[in-house]
């Protein structure tokens, strides 16, 4: 592997574990409603577990309240049943169309668990950067072993993939405290 496939690896797997925090964050709840919340809900239809996006649409058209529409009105009662024995804490209204999900507001220790649970998958997206940095690092050592390059390319490659790490750390940093403010608006 050249100097550039390794840094082209590590800032692309160091991308994905961006990407993977985001969508984390996204399924936390804050005071608002916001669609992301039932990402992670899947629905079983048609004889297997289907995200909720491929079989409705969903939207938040006011501050507290998600609505579900789905594209087969035939589906409606199997995605009620799946919110009800999901983890979410909603409870669905549906008038035979659509449903509704009205998102009560946070209590102050409901705020604070979920910030707990933000800097966990914070803490997560870390580690598994810190882990993608090990993973380049024992590239370049191997690469320099086997005279692929010099050992000044080496210490090269580490400090540029020191650099990605630290970036992309402080990415992880800035979106977490910026779901932890959401979290904590009243």
């Amino acid at each position: 592997m050249t100097n550039d496939e390794i840094l082209l690896d590590v800032e692309e797997r160091m991308e994905k574990a961006i990407r993977k925090l985001k969508g984390d964050l996204a399924g936390i709840r804050t005071g608002r409603a916001n669609p992301g919340l039932v990402d992670s809900l899947r629905v079983e239809v048609y004889g297997s577990p289907v995200p909720i996006k491929q079989i409705a649409s969903v939207g938040a058209p006011e501050p507290n309240q998600i609505v579900i529409r789905p594209y087969d009105p035939g589906t409606l009662k199997d995605i009620e049943k799946a919110i009800q024995t999901s983890d979410l804490g909603f409870n669905p209204q549906s008038d035979g169309r659509l449903i509704r999900l009205n998102v009560p507001p946070l209590s102050t220790e409901v705020r604070r668990k979920m910030v707990g649970r933000i800097k966990d998958l914070a803490e997560e997206s870390k580690v598994a950067i810190r882990n993608i940095r090990r993973d380049g690092n024992k590239q370049a050592d191997a690469g320099e072993k086997d005279k692929e390059f010099s050992e000044d390319d080496r210490d090269s490659v580490k400090e540029e993939i020191q650099e990605l790490t630290k970036t992309y750390e402080a990415q992880a940093t800035e979106l977490a405290k910026g779901r932890e403010k959401e979290v904590m608006e009243e």
